[in-house]
């Protein structure tokens, strides 16, 4: 497996020449970062290169690393151990070659955090769609160029991206149907918040004598 890294790295510094961020290999895998502005002729490069023919898209998710690097302290608020610099979100494409039995994970991060915006990879693999669908529904990640770029898994009128650090465990409003209007209808949350983290996790010496 070392032997077959090893190759699959050297092919791609030689095919992304001067397009390649940072190339780390981490639990016997490869990870690729590369810029938003570069990725999809990276991309396209990765998929069409001989020496590479990363065929198959098989996940795209998205990342908000506002609190990375921090602890869950017992008031449920996060302390930083230092404030982190870069970019709040990313995008993190998962491929495979079947032709050449090898995975790359490629990272993207959005240079924008108010306004997170990449290129879709739709057009270079058709299976891109619903999973950068998901990344705008959860993260509110934009993908230019995507077909048909819709919420997913939450409904059309929610409000916000579940999936980023600020969000609240509770949500901004609950939705019910209402028997008298014969509608469905949102109002605010009702339900108290609560501490759902395990004291085991909370506390740092729960359990031991």
């Amino acid at each position: 497996m070392t032997t077959n890294l090893n190759t699959l790295s050297a092919n791609l510094s030689k095919a992304l020449s001067g397009k390649v961020v940072s190339l780390e290999e981490r639990l016997g895998e490869l990870t690729l970062v590369v810029n938003a502005s570069d990725m999809l002729s990276v991309f396209t490069r990765l998929r069409d290169d001989a020496n590479l023919r990363f065929e198959e898209l098989i996940d795209v998710c998205g990342i908000d690393y506002s609190t990375y690097g921090s602890e869950l302290c017992e008031d449920g608020k996060y302390l930083p151990d230092a404030p982190r610099e870069g970019a709040r979100f990313a995008a993190v494409y998962h491929l495979l070659s079947v032709s050449r039995n090898a995975r790359l994970r490629v990272r993207v991060f959005v240079e924008d955090d108010g306004m997170p915006v990449l290129n879709s990879v739709a057009e270079i693999w058709s299976s891109a769609n619903w999973y950068e669908r998901e990344a705008f529904d959860l993260y509110g990640i934009i993908f230019i160029g995507h077909p048909d770029l819709r919420r997913l898994l939450t409904d059309y009128g929610f409000v916000g991206n579940p999936f980023r650090k600020d969000f609240p465990l509770s949500g901004h409003v609950e939705m019910r149907y209402d028997s008298a209007q014969k509608r469905v209808i949102y109002e605010p949350v009702t339900i108290e918040p609560r501490e759902i983290t395990p004291r085991s996790m909370r506390e740092q010496n729960y359990g031991r004598s």
